[in-house]
């Protein structure tokens, strides 16, 4: 789907569920104050950094927890670059909520609307996680932007871990097509209302 089309549907769709974004942000506001909206550098087109947008699911000071907790930071490595549900401490309130409901990925609308990001790709991921990608699949992931959602999501979501991972984010990329980003649009919605692999 062309850049402008892009854009003009997360328009759309950050209009549509404008409601729904209002009352979330007041609910993290109630449960916890400021900031609303959790920003991380993550590597986009051609290995640009942009910052990804989400709703704050987790306590204010969660970077700093996981930076001084060495045992948590251990997990997180060996999990690559996730916390296992049952041993995540650092939730809010309605945290856990917003994750398993996917409600803390819709401020990335903002960023398919900036031009930052796709409304189907492979996902966004962080600096360190670049290592899963060697050559010229590295050169083949960075070659299209990261998606709210992607053939990941939609075949397992975080229940896949790398190198499996990988495989499937190339897969998506040598055969992306309008009618399989259709697909997996449509695929996504069913995923969602199943939570399934939400972590």
């Amino acid at each position: 789907m062309p850049n402008f089309l892009q854009q003009i549907f997360s328009l759309i769709l950050i209009v549509i569920f404008s409601p729904i974004l209002l009352i979330v942000s007041i609910i993290i506001f109630i449960d916890d104050g400021f900031p609303i909206i959790f920003s991380q550098k993550r590597v986009g087109l051609n290995g640009k950094i942009f910052h990804c947008f989400k709703y704050r699911s987790m306590l204010r000071d969660s970077e700093e927890i996981l930076q001084n907790d060495k045992r948590l930071m251990s997990i997180y490595l060996d999990n690559d670059y996730k916390i296992p549900e049952n041993l995540e401490t650092r939730y809010t309130k309605y945290g856990l909520f917003l994750r398993q409901s996917s409600l803390d990925e819709l401020p990335q609308l903002f960023n398919v609307l900036f031009g930052q990001m796709n409304l189907v790709g492979p996902r966004p991921v962080v600096l360190d996680e670049l290592d899963h990608y060697k050559d010229d699949k590295k050169k083949l992931f960075l070659s299209v932007k990261p998606g709210m959602t992607g053939l990941w999501q939609v075949s397992g979501r975080s229940n896949i871990d790398y190198p499996e991972r990988v495989d499937f984010e190339l897969s998506y990329v040598k055969e992306r097509s309008f009618l399989n980003d259709v697909k997996i649009l449509f695929q996504t919605l069913a995923v969602v209302i199943a939570k399934k692999g939400a972590h």
